[in-house]
């Protein structure tokens, strides 16, 4: 029977906890830095010649959605009553709002080193210490809205814009494209800095601390995060019906990006399922 991930804003207090106590154990055992490593792994950018599975892809959407069921089975492993909600960042824009509480997430950095001092990931809380990095700092750090150059958090019209995209992905299949639902969704545009950001990405950034970067999954919103954008995917489904996954079939040896994107049927590292088989996951959950 299909479980359901629900919006974190409507979460009681008992789901709350419950979560927050699962993810804790699931770090206790090990099996949450695991995954960081699995991210920082196979978050391949572009510029580098070489399978991109992660990011800057069309499987950015399917790799995301299998880690997080990685996440999830490891959630309710521990409690079965667990499943990962997601941040509606159209809604709750606000840094003093969900999931921004001392009982969920905990709130922004302090302002000396960006650390986060409240809620049960804050590092002096002794349950949540950065393993697995790019820098050698083991406490979570955030900078909610970037307080010395200030940007906010994508909009309503700006997710409508990916939503709008009839097609799944075009050529060149990579952070350049301009058209086609993922990367409009991913969010790599044009220009420097801020700009340059949208949807996802300027989410990310919007966070700030260790979300910006490869290790961004060490902050427990990553995951309440790419469930909304997991539900965009679904969203889109819904919007254009009978429209799928590109490429169907990987660019042939000519081909610039020729064994640097998977294809439809081929296998998403490094896992032994393909985007088509990820593409209808209602069978396992559904979002409320």
């Amino acid at each position: 029977m299909a479980y359901t991930r629900k919006n974190a804003s409507l979460l009681t207090p008992t789901e709350r906890r419950r979560f927050v106590n699962a993810l804790l154990e699931v770090k206790r055992r090990g099996e949450y830095d695991e995954l960081v490593r699995t991210h920082v792994q196979y978050a391949v950018p572009d510029g580098e010649r070489r399978l991109r599975a992660a990011h800057m892809a069309p499987s950015f959407l399917p790799w995301h959605r299998k880690l997080l069921l990685e996440l999830e089975g490891a959630l309710r492993r521990v409690d079965a009553s667990v499943t990962v909600p997601y941040w509606d960042w159209t809604r709750d824009r606000a840094a003093d709002s969900l999931p921004w509480t001392d009982d969920l997430l905990g709130g922004n950095g302090r302002r000396s080193d960006r650390q986060v001092m409240t809620g049960p990931f804050a590092y002096r809380a002794g349950h949540w210490k950065i393993t697995v990095g790019v820098t050698d700092v083991q406490y979570l750090t955030r900078d909610l809205g970037r307080a010395a150059d200030p940007i906010q958090l994508p909009t309503d019209q700006a997710l409508e814009s990916a939503l709008a995209e009839p097609v799944y992905d075009v050529a060149p299949w990579d952070s350049t494209v301009t058209r086609g639902f993922r990367n409009t969704l991913e969010g790599w545009g044009r220009g420097h800095g801020s700009a340059s950001w949208r949807n996802h990405n300027r989410v990310h950034h919007w966070v700030g601390g260790v979300m910006v970067g490869a290790a961004s999954v060490n902050d427990p919103v990553f995951w309440l995060h790419h469930a909304f954008v997991d539900l965009q995917w679904t969203r889109w489904q819904q919007r254009h019906p009978g429209n799928h996954y590109l490429p169907a079939e990987p660019p042939g040896p000519g081909d610039a990006q020729h064994g640097r994107v998977v294809a439809r049927y081929e296998k998403l590292p490094p896992w032994d399922v393909t985007p088509d088989e990820l593409e209808d996951v209602t069978s396992i959950y559904r979002y409320e």
